[in-house]
């Protein structure tokens, strides 16, 4: 399964928390890094860039400038899970996406009582989140794969 990056921010001691868009948080320590592959020992030197983080357009990684990136890949399988208040929600256009649907079905669900609004899915402001719970309830496991 692809599991594409929502958000990342830098911690002290060359740490990222990195929220993916099925709902899991995970802290991914870079230190190792330093001996593997000597380009990230620039931080070292330059400890203010590292907070400069961000995610790479379409959640495929993460980037710092043009040489130092991380893909979605490594973060995943070397990031150690932490859990958060908000572990297990997603947004209807992640969801959608990773499920194949159309946000049109998950509001008709919510219509139908399939979805429960304050259960299963709720609104902030004017963005929908749904658990990842229901969705796998109701529509099975994600179906969208990572393309080769």
């Amino acid at each position: 399964m692809f599991h594409k990056v929502k958000v990342v921010n830098a911690l002290p001691g060359y740490r990222l928390s990195v929220q993916f868009c099925e709902g899991v948080t995970k802290i991914y320590d870079i230190n190792p890094l330093f001996e593997k592959l000597p380009v990230f020992g620039y931080f070292k030197e330059h400890e203010d860039e590292f907070f400069g983080v961000s995610a790479d357009i379409g959640g495929y990684g993460i980037v710092w400038n043009d040489e130092l990136d991380l893909s979605c890949d490594e973060l995943w399988e070397n990031g150690v899970q932490v859990e958060t208040p908000f572990d297990g929600l997603m947004s209807f256009a992640d969801a959608t996406e990773l499920w194949g649907l159309n946000e049109s079905t998950l509001r008709k669900a919510i219509a139908y009582g399939k979805l429960i609004n304050g259960v299963d899915v709720c609104k902030f402001g004017k963005q929908w989140v749904v658990s990842v719970e229901a969705m796998k309830r109701e529509y099975g496991d994600a179906k969208k794969e990572k393309s080769v």
